[in-house]
This record gives C-alpha cells, sequence and structure tokens, in this order.
C-alpha cells in the first residue's frame, strides 16, 4: 500500500496538506490521505503518483515524492486489515484537486486537521511526518478496528549510501 501527502503554501500563507473524506470501500466516512493499493510490476513512489492523479487529478512526478515513513497496521480481529504502507510527501504538483468517486480531496490548514474525522493512528505520526521527520511506525488496533490500542514510532533508520574502495577493506 502506499499514501502520498501534498503540500502547499496557501494565499493567506499558511501550510496545508491534501487530505479526502473516503467516498467508499475501506475506512468509508474518514478523513484520509490519498493513496492505495501498489499494482504488479509498480513500486510504491510510482503507485503513490498514480493514485494522487486516480483520486484527485494532480499530477505530481515521481521524481518529486520523498520517502517520509513505513507504517505497519495490524488489526487483530480482522487480519485481512491488516497492511504495511509506504508514506510520501510532495511539495511539487500540478492541476488542480477535483473529487472522484472514491474521495473527495480538500485542503486542510496544518494546524487545523480533522483529526476526530481520521483514523485514530494519525495522532501519533501525521504531524511528525508534515514537519519533515522520517519515521517507522507500527500500530496495533483494539477490538472495535477504531482505536490504537498499541503504538510504535521511531525516527527511520537512514543507512548512508557510500561507495567503499574495495582495496580499503
Amino acid at each position: 500500500m502506499c499514501l502520498c501527502l501534498l503540500t502547499r503554501t496557501a494565499a493567506d500563507g499558511r501550510r496545508e496538506v491534501l487530505l479526502g473524506r473516503k467516498k467508499t470501500g475501506f475506512g468509508t466516512g474518514k478523513i484520509v490521505g490519498l493513496g492505495g493499493h501498489v499494482e504488479p510490476g509498480e513500486s510504491a513512489v510510482e503507485a503513490a503518483a498514480r493514485e494522487i492523479a486516480e483520486e484527485s487529478s494532480l499530477i505530481v512526478a515521481v521524481a518529486d515524492l520523498r520517502e517520509a515513513a513505513t507504517i505497519t497496521f495490524r488489526f487483530p480481529e480482522k487480519p485481512e486489515w491488516n497492511m504495511l504502507v509506504a508514506v510520501f510527501l510532495a511539495d511539487r504538483f500540478t492541476g488542480e484537486a477535483r473529487e472522484c468517486d472514491e474521495i473527495a480531496p480538500r485542503w486542510y490548514p496544518l494546524d487545523e486537521l480533522p483529526e476526530r474525522d481520521m483514523w485514530d493512528d494519525n495522532r501519533y505520526w501525521l504531524t511528525r511526518v508534515l514537519a519533515g521527520e522520517r519515521l517507522e511506525a507500527d500500530f496495533v488496533f483494539a477490538a472495535d478496528g477504531e482505536t490504537v490500542a498499541e503504538a510504535a514510532v521511531a525516527l527511520a533508520v537512514e543507512m548512508a549510501a557510500e561507495e567503499i574502495d574495495p582495496e580499503t577493506r
């Protein structure tokens, strides 16, 4: 699975993020980030760009997407809902957000996120990712399928991509 968070600066100078009210499928009625399934032969970042276009009509280049988080969601009472999600951020895109059959996108100021209408896990990680932190998280949901029972959120460990001269080993 993939999730893409687009941000922009509004006319009043405030930072905003594109979220949307889910109209069908898993999470109907909740305000969510845009994203979905990774298709066969597609990378998570390619899927994020495709899903943004499908769900909002906005176009974002794969090269403009930055890895922001890797999140595991576990639902012990409904294991078919379990998922691993790659989260990406971007602030470069073209077009105007438009509603589709699945989601009604809307820009929200970062300091006025609609947390009551979102999945419970967002309170643990969303503002941190929007502030630029790169995270790894694991959430276990309670039997109600709505409330986070266990949360583990940490800064992602990033390996330095260095070329090593084999003669200096």
